[in-house]
């Protein structure tokens, strides 16, 4: 036929992303017109079922064949039928209707006042005990609405917020960026670990310039805590000799137990048998907990209340 070799000769071949990508913006709007004329297999009915005038209808499904290069119908009087490459056709597109269908219905759920869903990051060291105590108090007024949890460092969560993975996130320090909006909830004060055995055990207290000659285990870099270890001793006076860096808190506490450095941690959620927790007199060693998200993004109201929720908690974040 001279209008499927055209259409062929002007569309062919597909042979690179760009070329498909163009294809699918040009024929996506025009799938839900096909699958209704192929369901009713009469294009006036179609046009009625859909709210379409039947003149626009009848042009659309031209150029739908004339952009694919191939006859979707036969046409019959006022009735149509598909041909072979029109079932074809047809199989395919509505799989891909019923995703768009899908999707759609999911991201109408996750934004539901009462059940939707909050897509929240936190540090490790905030997992076995105060996130815990969050969602069990924000639960009591929103029974229903779901959580995706994801514990990370800092750097990762922040990401994670660019790329819109997450809605929140719990980290420390409180970032400065400008694309971010981050407001500080409280404080943690960091203790100096170490071995039940060490000289510096007896002691209650201690500067963090006593421990210049120690040992450390850390956290690895890019962790928030390790930044924070680094520039407490360099306000010191001193750069920290370490031996081991690990991706967990009370990881760092076993290695600290087994003899094989010192650590600046918070404190534990259960105590730890084998070290002891020293209060540091100099200089102020404590970290921010703030939480952070994504500026000029639209929350949905479950979003909204959380982050309300957690605004409301300044002061009052950590356990007592």
């Amino acid at each position: 036929m001279v209008h499927q070799q055209r259409s062929q000769a002007r569309l062919s071949p597909f042979g690179d992303t760009e070329d498909m990508s163009n294809m699918a913006r040009v024929l996506a709007p025009r799938l839900a017109h096909f699958a209704g004329v192929a369901r009713t297999e009469h294009v006036t009915r179609a046009a009625l079922e859909m709210n379409v005038p039947q003149s626009t209808l009848s042009r659309a499904m031209a150029r739908l064949e004339q952009d694919l290069g191939v006859e979707l119908f036969a046409r019959h009087g006022r009735t149509v039928s598909l041909t072979p490459a029109g079932r074809t056709f047809l199989a395919s597109v509505e799989r891909a209707l019923a995703e768009v269908e899908r999707a759609a219905e999911e991201v109408r759920a996750d934004a539901d006042p009462a059940t939707g869903k909050v897509a929240f990051g936190f540090l490790h060291t905030m997992g076995a005990e105060t996130v815990p105590g969050l969602l069990h108090a924000f639960r009591a007024d929103h029974p229903r609405v779901r959580f995706s949890l994801v514990q990370n460092h800092g750097e990762a969560m922040l990401e994670g917020l660019r790329a819109g993975e997450l809605d929140l996130c719990l980290t420390s320090p409180v970032p400065d960026a400008p694309d971010l909006v981050a407001r500080r909830l409280d404080e943690q004060k960091l203790r100096l670990v170490v071995p039940a055995d060490h000289p510096l055990a007896a002691r209650r207290r201690v500067r963090l310039a006593e421990a210049a000659e120690e040992t450390f285990v850390t956290l690895e870099p890019g962790y928030g805590l390790r930044r924070i270890t680094d520039a407490l001793c360099r306000e010191a006076g001193f750069k920290p000799r370490v031996a081991f860096e690990g991706e967990e808190a009370e990881t760092l506490r076993g290695l600290v137990a087994a003899g094989l450095g010192v650590a600046l941690l918070p404190p534990p959620t259960v105590p730890r048998p084998g070290v002891r927790e020293l209060a540091v007199t100099a200089p102020r060693a404590a970290r921010e907990i703030g939480v952070a998200w994504l500026a000029d993004r639209p929350d949905t109201p479950p979003v909204a209340a959380f982050k309300k929720f957690l605004l409301s908690r300044r002061g009052g974040l950590l356990p007592a």
